[in-house]
Formats: C-alpha cells, structure tokens, sequence
C-alpha cells in the first residue's frame, strides 16, 4: 500500500512541476537580442565589433541591446537612431535585391555614419562592387519588406 501512495505522489508531483513550468513559460516575456549581443556604439567609437557584457543594456522595440560599458549604453540611450543598425540588421545586401538574411555582426561598414550588416564576406564584397547604388535599392525595398517575415520573401 505505501509503494501504491508514494506512486501516486511522485505522478502528482511531475503532473504539477510540468504545469507550474508550463503556467512559468506562458507568462515570460519574449526579448530578442540585437546584433547577437554585439556592443553597436563600438562599432562607432572603436572602429571593431565588441561584445557587451549583458550588465549595461536597453530594450528599443522589444529588441535588447548589449553595450560593453555604461559609457556606451548612455550614448546610445541619448541617440539609438543615430547606432541602430541599418535595415534592423538584416543583412543590407540581402535588403537590395528584396530579401531578409540575418546579418553578420562582424561583416560590416559604416557609410555616412550608419552601421550596414551583411551576411557574409563574400556576399560583403558584392555590396561593395556598388555601396551607393546598393543602399538606394534597400532604402527602396526597405518600407515593402520591413514587416514581412523573411521566409515570406524567398
């Protein structure tokens, strides 16, 4: 009879820690890391792309922003358009012939002040063939693809 209690304690347990983590998850807020956690005022200041460290951060838009010191996070909090990513990250790129592809954090340019991702190195060097005609096509494309989900764009 005790071996039958403990059974049936021990099932009641699991059923209830699976409904607390269930009821746990449903009601945790989802946060999307930017740039993969890479500090975007470095990019500016220091010429390289530098990790943040998680302690100095700010939620624009529901995306999280990673700085690597409180001298960063203040600089971006007084000016985020000025650091925000072009294309929210994408890859630019990708952006110019009308598709969305994650953006590298370590394959990137700074043209007139403004970050510009892209997917790659080889896929880098084609944005360079023509960096100005490319960011006319994705500052075009930009408006018509913004809200769409990349698969939607294959």
């Amino acid at each position: 009879m005790t071996r039958v209690k403990s059974f049936i304690l021990a099932v009641l347990v699991v059923a209830l820690g699976f409904g607390a983590v269930e009821s746990f998850a449903g009601s945790t807020e989802t946060s999307t890391t930017g740039v993969q956690g890479y500090d975007l005022v470095s990019y500016h200041t220091e010429g390289k792309a530098v990790k943040g460290d998680g302690t100095n951060l700010v939620v624009v838009d529901g995306v999280t922003y990673l700085f690597a010191s409180e001298e960063n996070k203040n600089a971006f909090e007084k000016a985020p358009e000025k650091y925000l990513p072009a294309y929210g990250g994408y890859c630019a790129y990708g952006v110019a012939v009308g598709k969305k592809f994650v953006g590298d954090p370590e394959v990137w340019e700074i043209v007139d002040e403004k970050l510009y991702l892209n997917l790659n190195s080889d896929i880098q060097n084609k944005w360079k063939e023509d960096t100005p005609g490319n960011i006319v096509k994705a500052d075009q494309n930009w408006p018509g693809i913004k809200d769409k989900a990349p698969a939607e764009l294959m």
